[in-house]
């Protein structure tokens, strides 16, 4: 719980990438430093992606079953 309550500024590259990306944009390729950037947009979004699909499954199934409590009960 500790470590999940504190928060440490860090870079999100390893120094190898960074390095090697840094490199490509000033030598005029930026493709593969938008293929990384892509890559973690993706990574980023798939939790919040997962926890959208459980939360509308969740909103159905709760949904139907106050209907049918309603259905029986009237």
């Amino acid at each position: 719980m500790l470590v999940a309550g504190t928060s440490v500024a860090s870079m999100a590259q390893c120094a190898m990438c960074r390095t090697q990306l840094e490199n490509n944009v000033s030598n005029g390729d930026p493709g593969i430093a938008a293929g990384i950037n892509t890559g973690i947009l993706y990574l980023l979004s798939m939790p919040y992606l997962c926890i959208l699909v459980i939360g509308y499954f969740w909103y159905k199934s709760t949904k139907k079953n106050a209907n049918t409590k309603g259905v029986i009960a009237g």
